[in-house]
């Protein structure tokens, strides 16, 4: 029997030998927590919030670099209000990056010599040629959203003025012909506020996240109390201490602060919520309405129970059953990992799959089917003998599996030294 990681690695599909061999005694006593209301008397203080972090090379602080920028952005500004007035304007975008020290204005045609110096006045300023103006690429995006509908996610002019950005999640053939403009375009792009690919503090589980060290891809899990402080759960195989976190839009949720191999858990730096992302999908596994659970505590699995999962890059996934418990699991290249349960999808459709690790494993409250218990972390799958088709996002080579592994909630809240789940 062969199992694999859930995790992703650097856009490229990781392999990992794993097999079962033996049993480990489970901690007990550790329960579920309830998030800490603020204090009614609390006081409103103000600091920085970035004296704590190296600024980039090249500036002494921080507020160094926000003052350049703060120039770069008032001449930016009045850049693009001058550039509003003219009925042909060649303006196509401004860069201002303020590591460079230098604003990048990109113009089709000869630029204002009077816009310019008031530019320059304010910030150094270098003109660059564009071959489209903005208003011109407003017509194409205009005119490829009208012929592709709802095949482009996201449309709008390069601020080079070299054509159209353009988002889709498969892949748009002809776009260039469509829109009357050279485009650049980005797969696998979905625009939407709030979900597993765009999630904010509190964090929820069931959100996608990236380390920033080595580029792999997992999914958030359940939060939990640490020192009387949320943080957020996941999988030890996707980072290593110190690593940054980040969702899928840059946003950083933190560091990895805790770590233990031998529960495969490990404990993101970000507050953690007490809530659990959820999707319904249709006969094919297409989602079809996203939402969010409450979480109520936790409850261990027994041999038997049926649960769902819900990482990020598969979805909800239910009709999942417990076959055994309390297992130790040699994962080849990663090490020996105990509190592990073993579950299988009764319907022979994926339990979870790449990219998924470190997710939540949920037992329904059967009072009231909108509330859920932890009962685990996603952690591999038997890729060789239960190999089966993905569903959600599928980017090319990923792998799923109806036989799925996963860290029991309470042995893997003692490997880190959590005391319990942060209620919803």
């Amino acid at each position: 029997m062969s199992h694999r990681p859930l995790s992703t690695r650097g856009g490229l599909l990781r392999r990992a030998a794993v097999a079962a061999f033996g049993l480990a005694l489970l901690a007990t006593g550790v329960s579920a927590a309830p998030a800490a209301a603020a204090p009614a008397d609390k006081t409103v203080t103000t600091r920085s919030f970035v004296d704590n972090t190296p600024a980039p090379a090249g500036f002494a602080s921080w507020a160094e670099l926000f003052r350049v920028q703060q120039r770069m952005n008032t001449a930016a500004a009045r850049i693009e209000r001058a550039a509003r007035r003219g009925p042909d304007s060649g303006f196509a975008g401004v860069v201002a990056d303020p590591t460079t020290r230098q604003l990048r204005v990109y113009w089709k045609g000869a630029a204002p010599a009077g816009l310019l110096a008031d530019a320059r006045s304010v910030v150094p300023t270098r003109v660059l040629p564009a071959a489209y103006s903005q208003r011109e690429l407003a017509v194409a995006a205009a005119r490829l959203r009208a012929a592709a509908g709802s095949e482009v996610t996201t449309v709008g002019p390069r601020a080079d003025g070299a054509g159209l950005l353009v988002g889709t999640q498969d892949g748009l053939l002809g776009a260039a012909s469509l829109a009357g403009v050279p485009v650049t375009v980005q797969t696998g792009v979905a625009a939407a506020p709030a979900t597993r690919w765009d999630d904010s503090p509190p964090w929820w589980g069931g959100a996608a996240w990236r380390n920033a060290t080595t580029g792999g891809g997992c999914s958030t899990g359940f939060g939990v109390f640490q020192g009387g402080v949320s943080r957020v759960l996941s999988a030890a195989h996707c980072g290593n201490l110190n690593n940054v976190a980040t969702d899928p839009t840059g946003q950083t949720i933190g560091i990895v602060g805790t770590r233990n191999v031998g529960t495969d858990t490990l404990l993101l730096a970000g507050s953690g919520g007490g809530r659990v992302f959820n999707n319904t999908t249709d006969a094919a596994g297409a989602v079809t309405s996203e939402f969010s659970n409450q979480v109520i505590g936790a409850l261990a699995s027994q041999v038997g129970n049926f649960v769902c999962t819900s990482g990020a890059y598969s979805g909800t996934r239910c009709s999942i059953q417990v076959k055994a418990r309390d297992l130790c699991i040699n994962i080849r290249n990663f090490g020996t990992v105990c509190g592990q349960v073993q579950a299988e999808s009764t319907t022979r459709t994926n339990a979870v799959g790449q990219g998924d690790s470190g997710g939540p494993v949920e037992i329904v409250n059967g009072a009231n089917t909108t509330q859920v218990y932890a009962t685990g972390t996603n952690s591999a799958i038997d890729d060789t003998n239960t190999a089966t088709t993905c569903t959600g996002y599928v980017p090319t080579g990923r792998v799923c599996a109806w036989r799925m592994y996963y860290e029991d909630i309470f042995s893997g809240l003692a490997g880190v030294g959590a005391s319990g789940v942060v209620l919803g």
